[in-house]
């Protein structure tokens, strides 16, 4: 196919060319994938952003959240976070602040991040209506799409943007009892002026409009599933599934607007429901890119919530997940640390990248084979540039260390590697 035919979403020719040299595919076949949906292609060779591809057939990417809180405002912190999300290899980089300035901390993060940048519009909404009127109940959706149009001018990439919380779906859920309730933060705020005002969700009512704005600064929504579970006996219930279906009708409204969208999903479930609720929402929501926060498969680890979502994350990229938002060791303790982004990055670094083995992405697998080789030759200089946080070998290296260079400090002068190397 010519490459113009992808022009209704506005992406160049050169952007293209850069993400399917990278993702190692054909340029023709990206091209489809983008026109049909499955993919999406955001950033440029301009800048802000880099070109970066997210959906099926790519490698699995990976999210870091930063942000100020309201008890934490401070800005040089954040971007102190932003630096080492980036070393450690964060694909993209949201800004959830919600405490301080937050006009100048996005466009200070902006001006620092060289990747892939989303925001949470609907955060600011609400404060600034809270600090002007003295309530959150009184949120003007004008208001609300002069913050999204804010965000767009600033050059953010996606907005996370929560239009299938609606007066059905918001039933849907109540029919069912939940033990979480609504966890997502822009999720319960929409819910609640919703009660309060006894009107509709303006994303969802005005959503031509909202398009029209994505459109006009070509940034693409990632529509937010703020009905999400968030514990695991909550996973796949009427509320979940009832949002997933109006997304699934506003991807196809997004696409027909020339707007590009991908559908966030759960973020906790038990193990045995993740497949399912992938090919649940590939199927719902015409194939369009899937960007899920771990998924969480037990709710007993506070302190290790990184680890509970690197089991589900590789478990739901390898179903067909496109898109794994990081969960640091922090998650539902307190606002993460610079030692938390880093552990949050790698998990789910690691979790993307075993899922991609299964799924066939190329050179994913052929990574692992030049690692086995270099353990097979006990070559230390070429595992530690092959690591995936080389850093830490060096670390462990020079902590742990033996007085044989070619050897651990595991197995020393028994190591199994150099005894199974003199066989015949």
């Amino acid at each position: 196919m010519k490459l113009q035919t992808i022009s209704k979403f506005g992406i160049e020719e050169e952007t293209l060319s850069a993400v399917a040299a990278a993702e190692k595919v054909p340029v023709e076949q990206l091209a489809e994938a983008v026109e049909a949906g499955s993919v999406v292609v955001l950033g440029s060779p301009s800048g802000p952003a880099k070109p970066l591809g997210i959906g099926k057939g790519l490698r699995t990417k990976v999210n870091a959240n930063i942000g100020t809180s309201p008890d934490f405002p401070d800005l040089e912190a954040e971007l102190k976070k932003l630096k080492a999300a980036l070393i450690s290899g964060a694909d993209t980089v949201m800004d959830l602040s919600t405490g301080g300035d937050l006009d100048e901390i996005r466009r200070r993060i902006r001006e620092e991040c060289d990747v892939v940048m989303g925001t949470v519009p609907i955060y600011q909404a609400i404060i600034e209506a809270e600090e002007r009127y003295g309530s959150i109940d009184e949120l003007d959706p004008d208001h609300l799409f002069e913050v999204i149009e804010r965000h767009c001018a600033d050059g953010i990439d996606f907005l996370t943007l929560h239009c299938g919380v609606t007066r059905e779906t918001i039933a849907a859920l109540r029919r069912d009892e939940r033990i979480g309730g609504i966890v997502s933060r822009g999720g319960s705020f929409l819910a609640h002026w919703m009660e309060v005002t006894g009107k509709e969700n303006p994303l969802y009512e005005r959503y031509d409009e909202l398009l029209a704005i994505l459109k006009r600064y070509h940034t693409a929504i990632s529509l937010g599933d703020g009905l999400r579970p968030g514990a695991i006996a909550d996973g796949t219930d009427a509320g979940q599934v009832a949002e997933t279906v109006v997304l699934g009708d506003l991807v196809l409204r997004a696409r027909k607007a020339g707007v590009q969208a991908f559908v966030e999903g759960p973020g906790h479930m038990p193990m045995d429901q993740i497949a399912g609720n992938v090919m649940l929402q590939k199927r719902l929501c015409h194939d369009a890119p899937f960007y899920v926060l771990g998924p969480l498969v037990t709710d007993i680890a506070p302190g290790y919530d990184h680890i509970t979502a690197a089991i589900g994350g590789a478990i739901c990229a390898a179903a067909g997940a496109d898109y794994l938002c990081y969960v640091t060791p922090a998650e539902h303790l307190g606002l993460p640390d610079i030692d938390d982004v880093v552990q949050g990055v790698m998990s789910a670094r690691i979790a993307a990248h075993a899922a991609d083995i299964v799924k066939g992405v190329p050179g994913a697998a052929d990574w692992d084979m030049r690692m086995s080789q270099a353990r097979r030759q006990l070559d230390w200089d070429q595992m530690r540039e092959l690591a995936i946080d080389p850093g830490r070998v060096v670390e462990v290296r020079g902590e742990r260390g033996t007085l044989d260079p070619k050897a651990c400090s595991m197995c020393g002068k028994f190591c199994s590697i150099r005894l199974s190397m003199s066989l015949k």
